[in-house]
This record gives structure tokens, sequence and C-alpha cells, in this order.
């Protein structure tokens, strides 16, 4: 389970200002016929960045300085709306490993956390203040610290807050629940071999 670990996430960071941006927004409903989910991180946030587009004005996903970003930095209520796998799966796709914002969705944020994707909470004036930075100097480097609940970006250090159980699941590995249960298979024969209901069958 060791590569299963989110302990420090470290890289970029990419603003998506906004509150109540829902899911989607996040991944327009007509990708949502796909099969799998490959692809779909190519048209995350797709409507809203053809109309800032149409206005002449740039989304953060489509510019230069926020290509290779990995930690996202939102606003209230990101990800409400629909139950939607797709959404944390098409921004994840798209490269993000971490989100950091005033308040998530709970599905959403569920969601997220069976994909191996922390989500910090901070206050409003700290988001404000991170995004501004990443306006600034896209290239300064952040960190999200899931075990000491900190943010940092470039000198700058942020309280964050993740609960308890999620915290645990992402330090310990056991966020993914089908890979822990392969993990323990050879445990698992064995306890049902003592079943006397498994007696002789094959």
């Amino acid at each position: 389970m060791e590569d299963l670990k989110r302990i420090k996430i470290e890289g970029k960071g990419i603003p998506v200002r906004g509150n109540d941006i829902d899911t989607d927004r996040i991944i327009p409903a007509r990708f949502l016929k796909c099969v799998v989910f490959d692809g779909l991180g190519e048209h995350a946030f797709e409507d809203d960045r053809a109309s800032l587009k149409a206005k002449g004005e740039t989304h953060s996903f489509d510019e230069a300085k926020f290509q290779g970003a990995n930690v996202l930095v939102v606003n209230k209520n990101f990800g409400c709306g629909s139950s939607r796998e797709h959404a944390p799966q098409s921004i994840m796709r798209w490269g993000i490993q971490a989100v950091v914002g005033e308040s998530f969705a709970e599905i959403f944020y569920g969601n997220c956390i069976s994909l191996g994707i922390p989500c910090l909470l901070v206050s409003q004036e700290d988001a404000a203040a991170i995004q501004s930075a990443l306006e600034a100097d896209a290239s300064v480097a952040v960190a999200v610290d899931v075990e000491n609940r900190k943010v940092t970006v470039g000198d700058e250090e942020f309280e964050g807050h993740i609960e308890d159980g999620p915290r645990k699941q992402f330090l310990e590995g056991r966020w993914d629940s089908t890979a822990e249960l392969l993990s323990a298979k050879d445990e698992i024969a064995a306890t049902a071999g003592n079943l006397p209901y498994f007696n002789g069958w094959k």
C-alpha cells in the first residue's frame, strides 16, 4: 500500500475562481456517454473555456503558464450538482492530484477520496490569497501537506483542514478499497476457508 499513500503533494498550482461551480461546468453532460474515463481530461471545464474564449478571455486551464499544474485551488461549494464521478475523473486526468478550497460538495468530496485526491479546506481569505499568488507567479512552488494539514505557496504557509477519517486513509494508503481488498486476499481466503458453510466449495 506504500505507493497509495498521499502524505504530501508537491508541484504547481492552478486557480479556478468562482463559487458553486457544479459538476456540469467541470465536465459537460455530453461527455458522459463514454464507456471509460480516458480522454475526459482534455474536456475539463470545456464550456467555461469556450465561453471565455469567445469573449477574448482565457480560462486558467488554457493558460500556458498553468500547464503541468497538479494542485487546483477553488472557492465555495466546488463540485455541487449531480453525483457523477466524471467530474473528479476529468480534473484528475487533466493532471490534478490535490484540491484546495473553501468548501466542497459532499458527493464530489467523497468521489475525490475514492480516486486518491486529497481535498483540503482553507479559509475564504486564504483561498483568495493563494489564487492571487498563483496568478501573479504560476511557477511558485506549491505543497499540500496532508499529514500536517498545511498548504504552502512559496514562502507562505496556510492552515488547512481535512477530516481525520480521510486523512488517515490517505496517510495509510487505504483510500482505494479495491486495492485494499486485493492486498488482503490471502487473509480473506483463509477466513472463508474456515467457515463451515464454505466447506467443500470450490
